[in-house]
């Protein structure tokens, strides 16, 4: 059962604690989980916009090793480095994970059947098997719906994922996993990473044209700055709409540096929140952290860039049209409402309402966090929910939907 946990930190997120409070508290905490440095690269762009790095060696193999941190300050991006590696060493298998795996076929015949999660609702690949007649290994989740225990595929919770038969339902991947300064905090930030997925994924597979938002009238401090940061360093940023039939707030930012003109540089941030100041806020911030990766160009990830500049400057801006292309319509910022609440409790039950309006009845989540660190990190899965941006062979019935 979660608890109530108030929001004490409104600033360009919510969060439970202040972010300076949470390097406090984490900080001692970063060698046992293998980070050997954290290090600011804002200084890698002529932007000015705070972003940081955190370097875990030791990394499982087929996980990046080099985590990006973005915020509107310097406390909020360190912060936002230091969890992400939190993040992704409490994703990783090790050797007391299985001790707790049940392993078998899925029963769809059994009484129990609701205790299991249907493979087939994770949007699978193409595969040469059936899902219903592989030997997999299950983890024990959490339903929000009703608290209830529901058995998932362990390929679902842990990346990287090397399953003991080879055999995999897709390629694992982080969406959905989030930390939090309390499990509340995680859970709820979860949620809205699966949301952005979705609603990125349905705008990137369609490519229908979506509202450009005005941020002219905006009378937040943080979200004049760090326009004003990018128009004054000569780049060009758009933000647009992607909120998609779940009714909460998703917004990309894309930009394109006219000074350089790189074609690795155009560079894309998404963000979704209750509060649409705080998905634009990390759409625009992502974008600062994106520049940042691109130019550092350390993380094994940015592979993309070599493909980018070998393809041109104006040949990526048609390539993606649909992001760098003109757009018909608009929308004023300050006409979105804020339906955040003053606690983690309240934000993770308005998410259920808006999400259970869709037809996704089923919220789960398995905690992650790992003893000797107990720093809070869950996966959040919400079957049924698009994941295209992430893993482009899976494609699910709402991006088949005419």
């Amino acid at each position: 059962m979660l608890k109530e946990v108030p929001v004490k930190y409104f600033g360009c997120t919510h969060r439970a604690i202040a972010p300076e409070e949470t390097i406090k508290n984490v900080e001692s905490k970063l060698r046992v989980a293998g980070v050997t440095r954290v290090a600011e690269i804002t200084h890698l762009d002529r932007v000015g916009i705070p972003v940081y790095s955190a370097i875990r060696p030791g990394a499982a193999d087929g996980a990046v090793s080099i985590y990006a941190g973005k915020g509107a300050t310097k406390p909020q991006a360190k912060a936002s480095a230091m969890m992400e590696s939190f993040e992704r060493y409490s994703a990783e298998l090790h050797d007391n994970c299985r001790q707790n795996f049940v392993c078998g076929v899925f029963e769809g015949s059994d009484e129990r059947l609701d205790s299991y999660l249907h493979p087939g609702s994770l949007i699978l690949p193409k595969v040469l098997f059936d899902p219903e007649t592989v030997d997999l290994e299950w983890v024990t989740s959490t339903n929000l719906k009703d608290d209830s225990d529901v058995l998932i595929p362990a390929n679902a919770v842990y990346h990287p994922y090397t399953p003991k038969n080879n055999i995999k339902l897709f390629q694992s991947n982080t969406n959905g996993l989030a930390s939090g300064n309390r499990l509340e905090e995680a859970v709820f930030h979860g949620i809205m990473e699966v949301v952005e997925r979705d609603a990125w994924s349905i705008f990137e597979s369609k490519r229908v044209s979506k509202p450009e938002i005005n941020c002219e009238n905006t009378e937040n401090p943080i979200i004049k700055d760090i326009l004003a940061m990018f128009k004054n360093a000569g780049i060009n940023v758009k933000l647009v709409d992607l909120t998609a039939d779940v009714k909460i707030t998703t917004i990309a930012a894309v930009s394109d540096d006219t000074v350089l003109k790189d074609p690795a540089l155009l560079t894309l941030g998404v963000g979704t929140h209750l509060d649409p100041e705080v998905a634009a806020i990390r759409a625009l911030t992502e974008v600062a952290q994106s520049r940042a990766t691109q130019i550092h160009g350390t993380r094994e990830d940015t592979i993309r860039a070599v493909f980018m500049r070998k393809a041109g400057y104006e040949r990526m801006k048609r390539i993606n049209s649909h992001w760098f292309g003109e757009t018909e319509t608009s929308v004023e910022l300050n006409s979105i409402k804020n339906i955040s609440g003053k606690s983690f409790g309240d934000d993770i039950e308005t998410s259920k309402l808006l999400l259970n309006k869709c037809g996704f009845r089923d919220i789960l989540y398995v905690d992650l966090t790992r003893k000797e660190i107990k720093i809070p990190v869950v996966r959040v899965l919400i079957p049924g929910m698009e994941l295209y941006s992430v893993d482009v062979d899976r494609v699910g019935k709402r991006l088949l939907r005419s």
